[in-house]
């Protein structure tokens, strides 16, 4: 079909995967030892500084969506597909954006933490994942729609 709607299409399946896999490292690596060590998330203590992944990844990510939808949108099997996705996404970073970010930011500039709080915000976080993942299998059907499959 459409060349440079494929080529899109497969840097948004990549450029997903990679978030989701960023996704998957922070919660088997980072947040179960984070809330009892919060300097690990504390730039300013020596941690890691997050924000230098998930703005440029999902930056990324959100740009080439959008401009697959851009191209496809005279391929209304392409393009339904595309939709569902976006709108799964923008749910997902709605939620991030008023519920996580702003949690994640106060827990890296806190001097103390209380840990049972951070818990509960690793383990509501989880919840993004499979949403993300959703998103993941619908650009891959529109994918695999547009490869005329």
């Amino acid at each position: 079909m459409n060349s440079p709607l494929n080529s899109l299409l497969v840097a948004a399946v990549i450029t997903l995967s990679a978030v989701l896999g960023g996704g998957v490292y922070e919660h088997l690596v980072i947040d179960p030892s984070w809330p009892k060590y919060p300097n690990l998330i504390q730039p300013k203590r020596g941690g890691i500084r997050r924000g230098r992944f998930w703005l440029p990844a999902h930056l990324l990510f959100e740009v080439v969506l959008l401009c697959s939808l851009g191209l496809s949108w005279k391929l209304p099997s392409v393009r339904v597909w595309l939709l569902a996705a976006i709108g799964i996404h923008i749910a997902t970073r709605l939620w991030s954006a008023f519920d996580f970010i702003p949690k994640a930011i106060a827990f890296e500039k806190a001097d103390v933490i209380d840990e049972t709080l951070a818990r509960k915000w690793t383990f509501k976080s989880k919840f993004r994942l499979p949403l993300e993942l959703l998103t993941l299998t619908l650009l891959i059907n529109a994918l695999r729609v547009a490869f005329g499959r």
